[in-house]
């Protein structure tokens, strides 16, 4: 029987992912940047242009809608203040969704879109016709450029397999048309149009179909493109990247920012429950070791190194590429990954995270400075969300009185065990073909040969799987998607809204609330997202610069109207699958 089981925590593949890299680095002292605190970045120094020039998306992964609050008072005025007290934020902002992941949140950011409609129902799914499981943004019709030796792992823990079929990349399996795109089709692909992130599917979803995307690969130790966006990197990309950015960080650590008691966990630095991945231990200071670790690249990512190196790559666009530099609305998208590493690595309620984000915020303030100084804030659209949340650390919760919250549930589907059970409810013991949380899919063909009806094996997997003190619910997909009875809760909502009739399993599994698989493959991580629960659906949403001002909402609202607030605000037609109100405080 062929059972592959894959975990919500794609994300964490890259934490173990082989770096072929020869140098990069980091400086021992916190990184000095810039002060703009005083520099005037209000965005109503200047006369507001008809539509932005520019129009900014950051996506912070897995940055829970509470916490640039929780922080605010250590924040500069001009990083995330720049929404909170000068722009629109949105404090009830929710996906609609029930897998969040970074692929389904950056594709419904982009899109305004469900994973129904948009199709990145999961960071991988399950290829009926090739019997394999698909991950979201590869294509082996578009290679590497410039081709690496070998292709990153950052789809799995175990770096000596493959989720990824293909070594190539493009946006093709993205079903429906993102703001990027309407902005290239209305301007006759006058707008320049670019995305970089750590991720290649942080970056690729985000620049669409019509746009240009960057993201670093661990194995080249450098920012990548395919062959989908360009024949070979443009020059600066090439020159940059000849810079060896990275080198700065070899044998220097990740250091606090600021003094230990001047932090709320301060004295919580050495907790049990972090992991400690590959000798970059669970205190500060953090070392990242020399540039030919086999691992040296992927500890850059579980820092905020590797934000400080999107940013770089970012600024670089602009410059270049000269965006926002006419009447024609451009668009800049950066997906900045390191908060979504540190919080599975470290978790929520740590003191790594904390001096994280107070980086992030003074990383923001410098690149809005930059932005500011190149283009006008006056002039720029900014908008920041997540692509999801996250719940607390595993840890944490069991100190707070919690039972254990880790699951083993993904083990039900190795060979072994399933073997025993799928025989005690008289089915075949090849009845699954894949599970890739949170889908179940069934091998339609071993369950017809022993006389069964697909229903009645489903609701023989479905009443077992009930059984399991983690799960919720185990829901059925055609049942549901068939409209054959009625949607009972908000939660069957944002499952509805996550199912596509060609890429979703039979069974879709929830969880219990604070319950969630940490144990891949004897890694022992403290947090893991991918459920429809609050926490895990909660993100912000701010804007900011072109003439906004401070307005604080707190009626909930979707994540699907950022992309028709952004086409209105650039002029543009609704994203294909977009069905969600415009934001009224930005488009009035």
């Amino acid at each position: 029987m062929k059972v592959r089981s894959f975990r919500c925590a794609v994300y964490l593949g890259a934490l173990l992912s082989l770096s072929l890299s020869a140098c990069f680095s980091d400086v021992s002292e916190p990184q000095v940047l810039p002060d703009t605190s005083n520099q005037g970045l209000s965005p109503t120094n200047e006369t507001k242009t008809p539509q932005p020039k520019l129009i900014v998306q950051i996506t912070v992964d897995q940055l829970r809608g509470d916490l640039p609050l929780r922080y605010q008072q250590s924040f500069s005025e001009n990083g995330f203040n720049l929404f909170l007290e000068q722009g629109v934020s949105y404090l009830n902002a929710h996906h609609p969704h029930a897998v969040t992941e970074t692929v389904v949140g950056h594709a419904t950011l982009a899109t305004g879109a469900w994973p129904s409609h948009h199709g990145m129902i999961a960071n991988n799914w399950f290829d009926r016709t090739t019997g394999q499981l698909v991950y979201n943004v590869e294509d082996a019709d578009y290679h590497l450029v410039p081709k690496v030796s070998g292709i990153d792992q950052d789809t799995e823990i175990d770096p000596t397999q493959k989720i990824a079929n293909a070594d190539g990349r493009s946006p093709r399996n993205l079903a429906v048309t993102t703001f990027a795109d309407e902005l290239s089709l209305a301007t006759n692909g006058a707008a320049k149009i670019f995305a970089v992130s750590v991720k290649d599917r942080g970056a690729i979803t985000m620049a669409g179909h019509a746009g240009k995307a960057f993201w670093f690969s661990k194995s080249a130790a450098q920012f990548v493109s395919s062959s989908y966006y360009y024949n070979q990197l443009p020059n600066w990309a090439a020159e940059l990247n000849a810079q060896e950015l990275p080198s700065r960080y070899e044998n220097t650590s990740w250091t606090l920012s600021g003094p230990v008691d001047s932090y709320l966990f301060g004295a919580n630095d050495d907790q049990a429950w972090e992991a400690d991945l590959a000798g970059f231990s669970r205190t500060f200071p953090h070392g990242y070791g020399s540039s030919d670790s086999p691992y040296f690249t992927t500890l850059l990512t579980v820092s905020p190194a590797g934000d400080e190196l999107t940013v770089d790559f970012a600024k670089e666009i602009i410059s270049a590429e000269n965006l926002g530099s006419d009447a024609v609305t451009d668009y800049l998208s950066l997906s900045l990954s390191s908060t979504d590493y540190i919080g599975h690595v470290f978790g929520h309620g740590s003191l790594e995270q904390e001096d994280n984000l107070r980086r992030l915020d003074a990383l923001l303030a410098d690149f809005f400075a930059y932005i500011e100084a190149e283009v006008g804030l006056s002039n720029t659209l900014i908008v920041l969300s997540a692509d999801h949340g996250s719940p607390r650390a595993a840890g944490r919760l069991t100190e707070y009185g919690f039972n254990d919250v880790s699951t083993d549930v993904d083990r039900l589907f190795n060979a072994e065990n399933s073997r025993l059970w799928l025989t005690e409810i008289g089915l075949p013991i090849n009845t699954i073909s894949a599970f890739s949380f949170p889908f179940v899919y069934l091998n339609h063909e071993a369950i017809a040969q022993a006389g069964i009806s697909k229903p009645e094996g489903v609701t023989r997997l479905q009443d077992f799987l009930s059984g399991h003190d983690a799960v919720y619910q185990a829901i059925d997909v055609d049942a549901l998607l068939a409209g054959d009875r009625a949607v009972n809760s908000e939660l069957e909502r944002r499952v509805l809204n996550n199912l596509h009739p060609a890429r979703s399993g039979e069974l879709f599994l929830v969880l219990n609330p604070q319950r969630f698989i940490n144990d891949f493959d004897g890694l022992i991580v403290p947090v893991t997202h991918g459920s429809p629960w609050r926490y895990d659906t909660h993100v912000p949403i701010y804007f900011a610069g072109f003439g906004l001002t401070r307005e604080r909402v707190v009626r909930e609202v979707s994540t699907t109207a950022i992309a028709s607030t952004l086409a209105l605000s650039g002029n543009t037609a609704l994203p294909s699958a977009a069905f969600s109100e415009p934001l009224e405080e930005v488009s009035q």
